[in-house]
């Protein structure tokens, strides 16, 4: 597979992969009470204070805040959580892909991919003052989070395996082992 379908494909994967660690998240946020509509929620709607602002969010006013040594106004939360966890989840499925494109890709791979992405974020985001340190977390909190992260990797190796070429042909990314001896 070469680089750029591996790429396009790994972030086509990603896409997948967020959509489904969203829509776990939407199903709890709903059984837990919450009334906002798929849309509304998926998108911050409701979002209007860096106060309530979750982690992607809260990176990005941080990098912003960094590079141009200005505030960031409250009215940017929004559209920086939605662009800042869309974009994490795209370039962490083109990463997928660029790592597995040059070999038959398995499912079980979503497994340590969610785990790494999980365990990156209480080793990065602590560093950023966004998360406390990952002891100062209750288990049920970490087991949602991993869960969570789980599915999206899961769900991104799966969707990786299953989407065809993207350069019209039917390359499925899943191959029949080569016969060593034919391989001349």
């Amino acid at each position: 597979m070469s680089v750029l379908r591996a790429i396009l494909r790994g972030l086509g994967a990603g896409a997948l992969g967020t959509l489904a660690m969203d829509t776990l998240l939407y199903r709890r946020y709903r059984d837990a009470g919450g009334e906002a509509d798929f849309r509304a929620w998926e998108s911050s709607e409701s979002l209007e204070s860096w106060e309530a602002a979750p982690a992607p969010a809260l990176v990005a006013k941080r990098l912003l805040k960094g590079l141009t040594n200005r505030e960031v106004p409250p009215r940017s939360a929004r559209l920086l959580n939605n662009l800042t966890h869309w974009a994490f989840g795209l370039t962490t499925g083109a990463a997928y892909g660029l790592l597995v494109g040059s070999r038959k890709s398995h499912i079980w791979y979503g497994l340590p991919l969610g785990a790494a992405v999980w365990a990156g974020g209480y080793l990065v985001l602590p560093r950023l003052g966004v998360y406390e340190e990952i002891w100062k977390y209750d288990l049920e909190t970490l087991e949602n989070d991993l869960s969570g992260h789980l599915v999206f990797g899961t769900a991104t190796a799966a969707a990786f395996s299953l989407l065809p070429g993207l350069d019209g042909g039917r390359d499925s990314g899943i191959h029949a082992p080569t016969d060593p001896r034919r391989s001349k």
